[in-house]
């Protein structure tokens, strides 16, 4: 499907922008995207929800939209058709995941840029201990069920919930008191849909990765930390009142801070974000493509445990839109993840590479 729709026999770069389009859904970091696919000289389309379509209209570099009434219908026919007559490639990120299940994404007929099979790997939390482990990273130990909590864990949801959910356990008692809460808010059905994994105390930090498979490269273009609600706010509660108040922390992400790692730690983050890369060519063809990013802890001896993996660009990507410290070490000019994704298609069809590129 993906080269008859883009197949071009012009030799014409600006013709070859022209036929294709760059969309995504409006959430998450579709203005980044679709701001660095329009400074590469692509057509622009935003899938819209209609309630935020007022606000999506300000911004002058999306060119048409897509109008839904919520993003679940990008399953239906009339929709994919209309996404591939306008020639275009659908960048997924994290509201893609959370609007649809591994299936419904596998069967969507329209261009997928990146390897749209990882993402299952990455919404099952067994899957991606797997994925991570066999990259050799370092992650918490996994915890069978609640019987087997002996120290502090931190219960998680499947899928990309945005730390929607999130609590912390450190016996029976407490996981069951967690996971009632959720179900009563039907945010699960029963305990077996969370995952139980060891708490590592240490500063969280987010790896912002991009590999190209035309070029076999890997470049690191950003790092990130993120400020959740409400266990960030908690430091500006008195102690004794923590201590005589019922709270009940989240881990919901509200936003992102920027964040410059000591250097002699990013020959380490290089090493571990190349090894994810070539272990995911193997499990997972066609591997890990485009961006990606690698979530963990570093503890009081420097030491990187990976919790999570996101196989996809992520909202903390949104700090850089006019780049970051590390990639004006790579570029001569501003680099966002999105203008990188759109640097990218546009060497695809340049090499005619698409394929490597887009499933």
């Amino acid at each position: 499907m993906v080269n008859t729709i883009f197949d071009s026999k012009t030799n014409d770069d600006k013709e070859k922008n022209r036929k294709c389009s760059i969309t995504t859904l409006s959430s998450h970091c579709s203005l980044q995207v679709l701001k660095g696919a329009k400074d590469e000289g692509f057509k622009t389309i935003l899938i819209c929800e209609e309630k935020r379509l007022k606000f999506y209209k300000r911004f002058k570099f999306i060119d048409d939209f897509i109008i839904l009434n919520n993003f679940r219908e990008i399953v239906h026919g009339r929709i994919q058709n209309e996404i591939n007559q306008k020639n275009a490639i659908l960048i997924p990120h994290g509201t893609l995941i959370s609007s649809l299940n591994s299936e419904e994404i596998e069967k969507l007929n329209i261009p997928i840029f990146g390897n749209k099979w990882i993402l299952r790997w990455e919404s099952d939390r067994l899957l991606k201990q797997k994925l991570m482990e066999e990259s050799l990273l370092n992650t918490p130990k996994p915890v069978k069920n609640k019987f087997e909590i002996k120290n502090l864990s931190i219960v998680k949801l499947n899928g990309a919930a945005g730390g929607k959910g999130y609590f912390l356990a450190w016996d029976k008692k407490s996981f069951e008191s967690g996971a009632s809460n959720l179900i009563n808010q039907k945010m699960i059905k029963d305990e077996d849909e969370l995952y139980i994994q060891e708490f590592i105390m240490g500063v969280p930090v987010y790896f912002q990765f991009f590999y190209s498979p035309i070029t076999d490269n890997i470049e690191l273009l950003g790092i990130d930390r993120r400020y959740e609600s409400d266990i960030d706010g908690i430091g500006r509660i008195p102690s004794t009142t923590q201590l005589n108040a019922v709270i009940e922390p989240t881990y919901q992400v509200i936003g992102n801070f920027p964040l410059v790692l000591r250097e002699s730690l990013l020959y380490e983050a290089y090493e571990m974000g190349e090894r994810f890369v070539k272990v995911s060519k193997k499990m997972i063809s066609p591997g890990m493509n485009g961006p990606f990013c690698l979530e963990g802890v570093y503890d009081r001896n420097g030491k990187f445990t990976t919790f999570e993996f996101s196989a996809r660009i992520v909202a903390g990507t949104n700090l850089y839109v006019g780049g970051s410290p590390y990639s004006d070490l790579l570029y001569d000019e501003p680099m966002s993840m999105g203008k990188r994704i759109a640097k990218e298609i546009k060497l695809a069809l340049q090499t005619d590479n698409l394929s490597k590129i887009v499933t």
